[in-house]
């Protein structure tokens, strides 16, 4: 069975004969935790190298490489930092890295062909999307699957609302979006879209989520009360990754012409910023400041650095082979009140501050601060 990576580029007919042999051949094997919050950090995935590239967004420069299963793609970060979570396409598991040595402390069998993941805002669980086998739920806990969920043909891009009670899938082949019930890992509701969902990204507030559709050259806008689509937004041609400026204004959505820049308030295109010609962008994260967007260019091998107040490009890194997702370093979690320190909560919160060893330590935080 293909994987779902050369399922997708060969339907969208923008892969040459030279780059089916050279992705063929690289689809069989032929080519400290206290300070990990205050340091910015993006991790890149090469699925052509089987590695992942770690730059230090104050330089711009790689500053670390780890070594990977099979065609890693898609990447997530803990709430707290301290780990990232990458799903191996070719491997059908997801590698869990500590953060602190950049070295996997976790293997964990998915289904097949892993894709994207996401988090919860709690870091409690894992939802990883399988290209040929539904969505495997991960406790982060313990690094075991304790649910498959099925949800249609060919899940794509996950994106979990901020209070946690529900997942969006794009399931790109069934042409629509499956809302998961987290607290019972059901589908409670399916939105019909047109064409091929592929990348989603969820407002701050959780009131909308954006869909790349890369049939139709659209971003669709999703009501997450009602689940119904409100707007379709005209962007590139093959729309792919999507993210979300911290403060909701502004979703960058990187296409085959380069990032379209699109605001929230009036869900209109703002700016382009174009990149390498008939490139692929799967992959665009966000600083927790807001100020700069990482975008992957799949077949220039590197990734292109947006400043967010211009939209222009002011630095492109190498990277290894064919780079994918990218993950920023999430922005610090403190607690600002003592009810988050109750019912677990405590556990949620990260360095700086964390993490806490009790609920009373988290109580202690909030009456001192």
């Amino acid at each position: 069975m293909k994987s779902r990576t050369m399922q997708n580029l060969l339907l969208q007919g923008i892969v040459q004969p030279f780059s089916i042999v050279f992705l063929l051949l690289l689809s069989i094997g032929g080519l400290g935790t206290a300070t990990c919050q205050a340091q910015t950090r993006a991790y890149v995935t090469n699925p052509g190298s089987n590695t992942a590239s770690v730059i230090d967004t104050s330089t711009n420069a790689v500053s670390a490489t780890i070594p990977l299963g099979n065609y890693p793609q898609g990447v997530a970060f803990t709430p707290d930092g301290t780990r990232v979570y990458v799903t191996n396409n070719s491997s059908f598991n997801v590698s869990a890295i500590d953060t602190a040595s950049n070295v996997v402390v976790a293997t964990i069998p998915v289904g097949a062909n892993p894709d994207a993941v996401a988090i919860t805002p709690d870091g409690t669980r894992a939802y990883v999307s399988n290209f040929n086998g539904g969505v495997s739920v991960i406790d982060t806990g313990s690094n075991t699957v304790i649910a498959t969920i099925t949800v249609g043909m060919s899940p794509e891009g996950i994106a979990i609302t901020p209070d946690g009670t529900r997942a969006y899938v794009a399931v790109y082949l069934s042409a629509m979006v499956s809302v998961v019930d987290v607290a019972t890992n059901t589908v409670i509701s399916t939105i019909q879209v047109s064409g091929r969902p592929f990348g989603i990204a969820m407002l701050p507030d959780g009131a909308h989520a954006y869909v790349t559709d890369d049939a139709s050259g659209t971003v669709v806008v999703i009501d997450t009360a009602s689940n119904t689509v409100v707007e379709t937004i005209a962007v590139g041609v093959n729309p792919e990754g999507i993210a979300i400026t911290p403060n909701g204004a502004r979703v960058y959505e990187g296409d085959r012409s380069g990032v379209s820049v699109i605001d929230t308030a009036s869900n209109s295109v703002v700016s382009t910023v174009p990149l390498a010609i008939n490139d692929l962008h799967f992959g665009v994260a966000i600083t927790p400041d807001g100020l700069q967007a990482y975008v992957t260019d799949v077949f220039s091998n590197a990734v292109s650095v947006i400043d967010t107040a211009s939209n222009t490009v002011v630095s492109t890194i190498p990277v290894g082979l064919l780079p994918w997702g990218v993950a920023a370093t999430p922005a610090s979690l403190a607690p600002k009140s003592k009810e988050e320190c109750k019912h677990g909560g405590y556990l949620r919160f990260g360095p700086p501050v964390g993490p806490f060893k009790n609920q009373g330590q988290c109580v202690s935080y909030v009456e001192h601060h």
